[in-house]
């Protein structure tokens, strides 16, 4: 077991150059189980997500090679159709690999996916959609699997209920090695969705949007390699940014572009927050004082869900109090306990909303309605030192962010739930003034 020891009240002064996208990342790798060519893909981040996803391309029958941040990937043949129990548990992203099981072997053993626990995050709609291409899917208690067979993949047309970032990914990745068309009808907008869809199409596939919300895939027999370079993960470049403001320094984060940050800067600007871009990236420093301000998480090009808690740190140094709304995810307030550790003034509410069921992008039941949905936050405060343990990997660089603008001596438990997404962290925080050390227990 590992923890930082945090000692705060340091200016982040300086650079850093943030990792490729983690979300692109993770789906890449999937991708370059389509083919039995060689996929070389450039700039990622060497975080434990991408291990354990390496780790499963391996059993799968794959050779894979780490070269400083590139990897490359060759599954000339599918010998192993079932995904270890262990390794799914541990990453969500591998339930993706039903498609290149099902694409080249016929069939899969897919187990129910992990990764952070901030909601059900049911699969549901994905499940559906490739039933509509042809697959016999069911899911057996007994075992923990999803047992999947099927003729061949079949494109159809399949509009989503909510919207689904890994579930327009995998409904992608099918249509590209289906016999035919697929459409795709209130498709997710990220812009990791557009990065997957540049690297298949680089691969030979035949992948558009033919407005926003919709994406259609013409079938073709087979996928051949190439080289594809990862973009900036814009959420390291919320983490950094806020980093910045919330201990009253100055960072340019290099590599980073406005491009799918429009939400978060507009808030940063309405809060007083300041930021310039760079020739080779964006400048982020403190102005002054900071005001109380609401925001409500959204799919994109929404107020991201991941930015929200980093974001709730930031609001107990703005004055007066602020809302922050989650709509995307029912269980995503996992930090609040442990910033109150830390002198936050925080409390849970539930704001009236006439129509919950086209607000919130989870499913609503007993359950979730239970559940409290939003926060306020009264500030400023100064916050203080604690001992705190992290739930989820971006609560995780919230509580850093925290103790970092604390004064004293924190201690953070639970770093490992941190690694799954940032890539030395600790390391590039030193690198820009923090006093923090990773220790072993």
């Amino acid at each position: 077991m590992e923890k930082f020891v945090v000692n705060g009240g340091k200016k982040l002064i300086g650079k850093v150059k943030v990792s490729g996208a983690k979300n692109v990342v993770l789906k890449a790798l999937v991708a370059g189980c389509l083919t039995e060519e060689k996929i070389v893909i450039k700039n990622v981040p060497l975080i434990s997500d991408v291990f354990i996803m390496i780790g499963i391309i391996k059993e799968l029958g794959g050779i894979v090679g780490i070269e400083n941040h590139t990897v490359t990937i060759q599954v000339k043949k599918i010998k192993n159709k079932k995904i270890a129990l262990d390794k799914a548990a541990e990453v969500r992203t591998s339930a993706m690999f039903l498609v290149p099981l099902l694409a080249r072997s016929k069939e899969a053993l897919v187990p129910n996916p992990g990764g952070c626990r901030i909601g059900a995050r049911p699969i549901d709609r994905t499940i559906e959609g490739l039933k509509r291409m042809g697959v016999s899917i069911a899911y057996e208690r007994d075992d923990g699997y999803f047992h999947a067979k099927t003729n061949g993949l079949q494109g159809t047309e399949y509009t989503f209920d909510k919207n689904t970032h890994t579930g327009t990914e995998t409904m992608i990745l099918a249509g590209v090695l289906a016999k035919g068309r697929t459409v795709l009808k209130n498709a997710a907008l990220e812009p990791e969705i557009d990065e997957l869809i540049q690297l298949l199409n680089q691969m030979g596939g035949v992948v558009r949007r033919v407005n926003d919300r919709e994406i259609v895939i013409d079938g073709i027999e087979k996928l051949h390699g190439t080289e594809f370079v990862v973009g900036p993960d814009r959420n390291e470049v919320v983490t950094y940014a806020i980093a910045s403001i919330l201990t009253e320094g100055e960072v340019i984060v290099e590599g980073a572009v406005v491009k799918g940050l429009e939400e978060f800067l507009e808030a940063l600007q309405r809060c007083g927050g300041g930021f310039e871009e760079k020739e080779n990236g964006l400048r982020f420093f403190y102005k002054g004082k900071l005001r109380a301000t609401d925001i409500t998480t959204q799919c994109y090009p929404g107020f991201m869900t991941d930015w929200q808690s980093p974001w709730a740190v930031l609001m107990t140094k703005a004055q007066g109090v602020s809302i922050v709304h989650e709509t995307v995810f029912e269980s995503r307030f996992g930090y609040v306990d442990e910033l109150k550790k830390m002198g936050a003034h925080i409390e849970f509410f539930n704001p009236e909303v006439h129509d919950p069921k086209k607000v919130y992008n989870f499913n609503i039941d007993n359950k979730t309605k239970k559940k409290f949905h939003a926060i306020k936050i009264h500030g400023p405060v100064r916050l203080h030192n604690a001992v705190v343990g992290i739930s989820d990997l971006r609560a995780g660089a919230t509580l850093v962010l925290a103790a970092l603008a604390a004064s004293g001596r924190s201690v953070i438990f639970g770093i490992e739930k941190l690694d799954r997404g940032y890539e030395a962290f600790d390391k590039s925080l030193s690198h820009l003034g923090a006093n923090m050390k990773r220790v072993k227990e």
